[in-house]
């Protein structure tokens, strides 16, 4: 099989994922509170929340970056391990610790897993009788697999267990992340394509089945010739085009704003072959924060990092809810002995 047979494979079984969520999004509605395992659209990489919140295309020796498109799992040097923390919310915080290794000439796999924890809750009754204590948890574990179909093509699979434990409330599902780059290391142009969180539950919290927040995103990144500047721009929610999966306080979107809350924009200044400075901006963020009465910072991202030989490092600042702001951290250790 040669590689454009591979790569029209792949784009043939991300139309036909797509279409099979676009379905089960059709029969529900596409408000984000309409779907379960939330937690799976918030960040894990400092590097990706630097830069918006949303990036499937920069292709860096970042293991952390692959959690969100599993074709960049070829770019990470073998035998790494990653972990990284962020304070989402007072009393709230979610982490991933990640690990992957090359496996032949062509291939890698990966192993990771990431929660949130919401703390300690009170278990009242209906009479509002505090009866105990309960400790919230979203978990996933995952196992990726990436394969290099060509000199410039790459693409990947996710395979996830996702679980949510609210005090007698539980909740299980299976899902998939499929992805596929192209990388020019000549212009460093970087192209990407991912269809995420696609699957449905095995186990609901009652007797109706939620749908997952499946995904497509499109995406590229390019450095400015000579000048020490590297762009990325991304789509997200290309299956959410009407003002109905946003959130409001009544009004109606405008087709503008719907159009432009699709986008989430990107740029670093790499001072070096070692340190970055990165500054991002997430539209949809913006609108549906200052909407919630935050405009301040609301939507704008920032953050920078180490890329040592072996060790990486690296934080962020954003904010993803009104109550408080959010630092993301970051770090990597390459085991591989050169």
């Amino acid at each position: 099989m040669n590689v454009m047979t591979k790569i029209r494979h792949i784009l043939i079984l991300l139309l036909i994922q797509w279409s099979m969520a676009n379905g089960q999004w059709s029969m529900v509605s596409a408000q984000e509170s309409g779907s379960v395992f939330n937690f799976l659209n918030l960040p894990v990489s400092s590097h990706s929340t630097a830069l918006g919140g949303k990036n499937i295309s920069l292709v860096e020796d970042d293991i952390s970056l692959a959690l969100q498109n599993p074709a960049l799992l070829t770019g990470v040097s073998d035998k790494t391990i990653g972990f990284s923390f962020m304070n989402y919310m007072q009393g709230c915080n979610t982490g991933a610790a990640a690990y992957s290794q090359q496996v032949g000439a062509h291939g890698t796999w990966g192993v990771h897993t990431r929660f949130v924890g919401y703390g300690s809750t009170k278990e009242t009754l209906q009479s509002g009788e505090i009866v105990g204590e309960f400790k919230p948890l979203d978990l996933c574990i995952a196992g990726q697999y990436a394969h290099l179909l060509s000199e410039h093509w790459a693409g990947g699979v996710t395979a996830k267990f996702i679980y949510s434990h609210y005090g007698p409330y539980t909740s299980c599902a299976l899902a998939t992340d499929l992805g596929l780059n192209y990388y020019d290391e000549g212009s460093d142009f970087s192209f990407s394509i991912a269809a995420r969180n696609l699957g449905g539950q095995i186990k609901s919290f009652d007797e109706i089945r939620d749908r997952l927040p499946a995904d497509l995103e499109i995406g590229f990144t390019k450095s400015l010739g000579h000048a020490p500047i590297r762009i990325s721009v991304t789509m997200v929610d290309l299956t959410r085009w009407t003002s109905g999966d946003y959130f409001t306080t009544g009004e109606k979107i405008k087709g503008g704003s719907i159009f432009m809350n699709h986008f989430v924009l990107g740029a670093e200044w790499l001072i070096s072959s070692k340190f970055y400075v990165g500054l991002g901006y997430n539209f949809r963020r913006a609108y549906e924060m200052t909407a919630a009465g935050s405009s301040h910072a609301a939507g704008l991202s920032f953050g920078g990092g180490v890329n040592l030989k072996r060790l990486k490092f690296g934080i962020a600042y954003a904010k993803y809810h009104v109550s408080a702001p959010t630092l993301a951290f970051t770090v990597a250790y390459n085991f591989q002995k050169n």
